[in-house]
């Protein structure tokens, strides 16, 4: 059994400061049941609020705590979800998946090549309630991309329509109806551009596979470091072997009943690469 003994430096919830030291929330849970956790002193079973300057000893076995080589980086949590930054090239679901490592829900994708904010329920209900207000397009997600060349996007609408190869989880982008294909509507938007790339804003309104990536490429724009849908002389000229493409905000809506008070609520991550891009 190990020691982990620190100093709370903000107001919050005991769940919350655990999670932020590599706990997952199920792994929180066994060590608040087990009474594992003491607040100044005193152990606690429950999801208490902490003070600033508490001291927090918690007594625990070693593999609990599942994030000691990758800190995650948590923009938003409550007792219902966490809002995370995901970095390059982990999935959300399956082994060694950031709810694996984290003990939390899926209710949306990203791509695992793809970095920026997820949401992950805490619970079922969350979990069901976030499904569905993705399903009914409730919460919009706006995505930045690096794309190759200088674009003159103004918030345009692009309808297409998109078929999936399940074999090889490729996608490709038609102008007009085909056999098989889906109906696709992206939005895009420059933010910045120069002479040899392009910042571009892509908000969706579906969310299909591949939806961005493809789309981009099929307008001749293909996101650098793509290794899938860009070229391989583009991605070597900027020096890129990951896609520059990063989900930066997220504005939920259609919450009911016990998640009501999260609807309206905006949150914003930029990327670095979004930071050092010079027009």
């Amino acid at each position: 059994m190990k020691k982990l003994n620190f100093i709370a430096d903000k107001n919050d919830k005991i769940v919350n400061l655990l999670l932020n030291k590599g706990f997952s929330y199920n792994c929180v849970n066994k060590l608040l049941r087990n009474k594992d956790v003491k607040i100044n002193a005193v152990r606690t079973k429950e999801n208490i609020d902490v003070y600033a300057g508490s001291e927090i000893i918690v007594f625990y076995d070693e593999n609990m705590i599942t994030n000691k080589t990758q800190a995650f980086d948590i923009v938003f949590q409550d007792d219902n979800i966490a809002i995370i930054n995901k970095p390059s090239g982990i999935e959300i679901e399956g082994e060694n998946s950031l709810c694996a490592k984290l003990g939390l829900l899926a209710v949306h994708r990203l791509d695992r090549n793809t970095t920026g904010l997820v949401i992950l329920a805490k619970n079922n209900l969350a979990q069901q309630q976030f499904i569905d207000a993705f399903k009914n397009h409730k919460i919009i997600k706006k995505y930045l991309a690096e794309v190759v060349g200088k674009t003159s996007f103004k918030n345009e609408k692009m309808k297409a329509y998109l078929v999936k190869d399940s074999k090889t989880s490729f996608v490709k982008i038609f102008k007009d109806k085909v056999k098989n294909s889906l109906e696709i509507e992206t939005i895009f938007n420059t933010v910045k551009s120069s002479s040899t790339s392009s910042i571009v804003e892509c908000q969706l309104i579906t969310g299909r596979t591949h939806q961005i990536r493809a789309s981009l490429a099929y307008l001749g724009n293909p996101i650098i470091g793509d290794g899938k849908y860009g070229k391989n002389e583009d991605n070597k000229k900027f020096k890129q072997n990951k896609q520059l493409l990063h989900c930066y905000y997220i504005k939920l809506n259609g919450l009911k009943e016990n998640l009501a008070y999260l609807n309206n609520m905006e949150f914003q991550c930029n990327p670095e690469w979004f930071k050092n891009f010079n027009q």
